[in-house]
């Protein structure tokens, strides 16, 4: 199952998944979105929801247990939090934050390592994102549900191992997508540029030189759901063409 599989890296991740021979699952909150997305994944299910709801997303996860079979890997890549310039954010920002990207991945986790730890199998991927390890004045609320969630990630792996659940965070640095647009609409306020001049310098903070592809992104995850990788848990992997040079 791979929460936000309708469009940028969950629908990458989706895609690969279905290449390898798994049989996808997609949620998202767009039905839009996932009937663009369906066409592109032969055989795959779709299922609209909002997993800001805690509710909603354990009857989500009852559903897809129920009628379509166990789920062995769970790709969380739902939500963003919205970048707000320093001087426009207040209380419910904060609030929002963790609504918009902790609460959709910590929602669905809960009633699937459950089920996951009763058949002593499963692998969670939880793609996350740097800004919880290094501060950035456009992405503070973002960055604290980011941090939220890599300690949830590699808390839960210790607590879940000895169950046959792997559990994985993988950060992502800047990925062509949808999310890097509007994000840099928050780094040309607050920086006083336009957004064509805010990206090419994220670009050109990038030693690689260039942002990552989503496929790029869905190699790594498919790697890590996959038997090679059976004794990677516990870890949040950085994946940000050396951008953040740090030993963690």
């Amino acid at each position: 199952m791979v929460s936000g599989g309708s469009k940028g890296i969950g629908f990458a991740c989706a895609k690969l998944l279905a290449a390898e021979g798994a049989k996808v699952v997609i949620c998202s909150r767009s039905q839009a979105n996932l009937d663009a997305a369906l066409p592109n994944l032969p055989g795959a299910t779709a299922i609209a929801a909002d997993l800001r709801s805690g509710g909603e997303a354990r009857r989500i996860a009852d559903k897809v247990w129920d009628e379509v079979g166990p789920i062995d890997i769970l790709v969380n890549s739902a939500g963003a939090a919205k970048r707000t310039p320093p001087q426009d954010l207040d209380a419910q920002a904060w609030r929002t934050a963790m609504d918009d990207k902790y609460f959709p991945y910590m929602n669905l986790i809960d009633p699937t390592l459950k089920k996951m730890a009763a058949r002593r199998t499963g692998v969670i991927i939880n793609i996350i994102g740097a800004g919880g390890k290094v501060a950035s004045p456009t992405h503070l609320p973002g960055g604290a549900a980011n941090a939220a969630l890599m300690l949830a990630t590699v808390g839960l792996a210790n607590a879940y191992a000895a169950q046959g659940v792997r559990i994985v965070g993988l950060n992502p640095g800047l990925t062509q997508t949808e999310r890097v647009d509007e994000g840099m609409k928050a780094v040309a306020v607050s920086q006083a540029i336009d957004e064509a001049e805010a990206l090419r310098r994220a670009t050109d903070a990038i030693p690689i030189g260039r942002l990552a592809a989503p496929v790029e992104v869905a190699s790594v995850v498919g790697f890590l759901c996959s038997s090679k990788a059976s004794y990677v848990t516990g870890v949040v992997i950085n994946m940000d063409g050396a951008a953040i040079p740090m030993v963690v």
